[in-house]
């Protein structure tokens, strides 16, 4: 029997909607928690909000602007192309977003009487991000524990998956359609199937075709 409750680090994208879907089977109450940091493109915003109201999920939204005067980049900035030069880290990269949004949301998930906080960080399609590796979600999940003197959980379901695995995960969910169509992955704020030219849209696109594919083939075979 579910018992428990979680809060999701939404921004209303294809990672973290697949993950609202799996919290949602997962745990007994779900919240979601997206963060305006300035970023370049409100109907990030606007789709997170959405799909949260269709689900009906309680959705929290907090101010986060401060993050965006420390750590100008190209989700915030339009005069920063989005481009990544060789070895070095994508102009995409927000120094500092991932332990702040799981500090900020470990507070609203104590407050709440949460002790899971859900996120779709991913160390195998993660664009050499430093945050999205699992030894810092792993050392992050101790910090709020000691800080708080609370049991937190930080739940990754993605950690470990291709974007291949997380479109099968969002089809096991029942949720494949759902999440093509309503979520925002472009960094040039196309919902659904995107602008097709982002470094965002290359990747879902790849991983959408090589699940299809997949999936024929296994119906073929039937």
């Amino acid at each position: 029997m579910k018992q428990e409750k979680a809060v999701v680090v939404f921004s209303g994208g294809q990672d973290s909607t697949t993950c609202l879907f799996w919290a949602m089977r997962q745990f007994a109450e779900v919240e979601a928690i997206t963060f305006n940091y300035g970023q370049r493109h409100k109907e990030e915003l606007t789709c997170a909000a959405n799909i949260a109201a269709d689900l009906g999920v309680k959705h929290h939204v907090l101010d986060m602007s401060l993050l965006n005067q420390l750590a100008p980049n190209a989700l915030t900035r339009d005069d920063i192309a989005i481009e990544q030069k060789e070895g070095e880290l994508p102009t995409t990269f927000v120094d500092g977003r991932n332990l702040l949004f799981l500090t900020f949301a470990a507070v609203l998930a104590k407050g709440i009487g949460a002790k899971h906080i859900v996120t779709g960080v991913c160390e195998t399609d993660f664009s050499g991000y430093p945050d999205c590796r699992d030894v810092f979600i792993k050392s992050l999940n101790v910090t709020l524990n000691l800080s708080m003197d609370y049991s937190f959980v930080i739940d990754t379901p993605l950690m470990w998956l291709n974007k291949a695995d997380t479109w099968g995960l969002a089809d096991e969910l029942g949720a494949f359609d759902f999440v093509r169509e309503r979520t925002l992955t472009c960094y040039n704020g196309v919902i659904a199937d995107g602008c097709g030219e982002c470094p965002a849209c290359k990747l879902r696109s790849k991983g959408l075709q090589e699940y299809v594919a997949s999936r024929g083939a296994r119906e073929a075979e039937r």
